[in-house]
């Protein structure tokens, strides 16, 4: 299984019109290989180089997106694919782009396919999504961008 997107290359920049710097809108997406066997997606972004201080954790999770059907293939710029929408760590559900506070930070878009529907409502976090699917999934597949804020 693959997520990639037209607009940038695994551990390269994200361009501007897809942070806080610029129309904080969601950039294009593709999936392709998901096995036949699954029965929905999952959508997470996070970023791990978040500093102790703002998280003890250092992760934010920037979109999370689940319950997403097995045979999407395309996620248009500034749109969520068809699903439900969980929690990020802004308490919105939303696509919150990268706006990192200090340095050049990585953004990792991980899909996974999974051999359930998750059947949850919406104002569900990462973290409750994540424990629910360990044992359920049958791929998964990774992004990675990085992005450091504009300083003025």
């Amino acid at each position: 299984m693959r997520i990639t997107s037209p607009t940038f290359t695994e551990g390269r920049k994200i361009p501007v019109n897809y942070t806080c710097d610029g129309a904080n809108i969601s950039p294009p997406l593709e999936f392709t290989d998901v096995p036949k066997e699954a029965a929905s997606l999952v959508l997470i972004m996070h970023d791990p180089d978040v500093p102790k201080p703002i998280r003890a954790d250092g992760i934010w999770h920037h979109w999370v997106v689940f319950d997403i059907p097995p045979d999407t293939m395309v996620v248009r710029e500034g749109t969520n694919p068809t699903g439900i929408l969980g929690l990020n760590t802004g308490e919105k559900l939303n696509y919150e782009g990268p706006c990192p506070p200090d340095k050049l930070h990585r953004y990792f878009f991980k899909l996974y396919a999974l051999d359930i529907v998750l059947d949850f409502k919406e104002k569900h976090t990462a973290e409750d999504i994540e424990d629910t699917m360990k044992n359920h999934i049958l791929a998964e597949a990774s992004l990675m961008g990085v992005y450091e804020k504009i300083r003025k």
